[in-house]
């Protein structure tokens, strides 16, 4: 079974206030004699559910298409967290240690990708003005015990107000990949099989991926 966690992308996918919105013209047409129909898009790539790269907050850091696919294929957690304004890691620990497997009691985060369903954006048709980001606190824990990939239900791991982007900082200048904007609207909590590549783009710092989860 497969859970689809990408919205669909149109000219009325909500982005960051100010950034650049999804607009997409016909350069060739069947309509008007062309053998094919042949599109051209403008858009940011940090639309519906992306991946940031290192170099979107890390001057030296690397960008999309430099990126170790590793990270965003492959065994994952999904753990419900409360819409609370930061998610902290008491709202986290507890579900992790109890689906921990036996085999690695050792290790606090067993897979080493997890997905956050915080449930805090009821309308993705406007860009919320609110929604759960991560604690700074938990995004150094998670680079620290050897997170690959952080996911959430939202546009950012940090506010929207936020000019010091410490979550960003704290996770791709250890090299966590992050993936936004996720729909984990009905996906139970469990372990997953994770599909979400970006592409291979030069020289930029984000893609949009087409995210999936597959049942084990």
């Amino acid at each position: 079974m497969l859970y689809d966690l990408s919205p669909r992308l149109g000219p009325d996918t909500p982005v960051w206030p100010g950034d650049t919105p999804f607009s997409s013209k016909l350069t060739w047409s069947m309509a008007e004699g062309s053998p094919v129909n042949v599109s051209a898009l403008t858009t940011t790539p940090h639309l519906g559910s992306h991946a940031d790269a290192p170099f979107h907050t890390e001057a030296r850091g690397e960008t999309i298409g430099e990126l170790s696919l590793d990270p965003f294929l492959g065994p994952c957690r999904v753990v419900q967290v409360p819409p609370a304004p930061q998610i902290e890691l008491r709202h986290v620990i507890g579900k992790l240690e109890a689906g921990k497997p036996d085999t690695q009691e050792h290790s606090p985060l067993s897979p080493p990708r997890l997905l956050l369903r915080t449930g805090s954006v009821e309308n993705r048709k406007t860009f919320p003005e609110r929604f759960s980001t991560l604690a700074p606190e938990l995004a150094a824990w998670l680079a620290e015990n050897g997170c690959l990939l952080i996911g959430l239900d939202t546009p950012s791991v940090d506010p929207l107000e936020s000019k010091t982007l410490d979550a960003h900082h704290h996770l791709l200048g250890k090299g966590v990949a992050i993936l936004e904007g996720l729909v984990l609207d009905g996906v139970p909590e469990g372990t997953y099989d994770l599909i979400a590549l970006p592409l291979k783009m030069a020289g930029l710092d984000a893609s949009p991926v087409r995210a999936v989860l597959r049942t084990l």
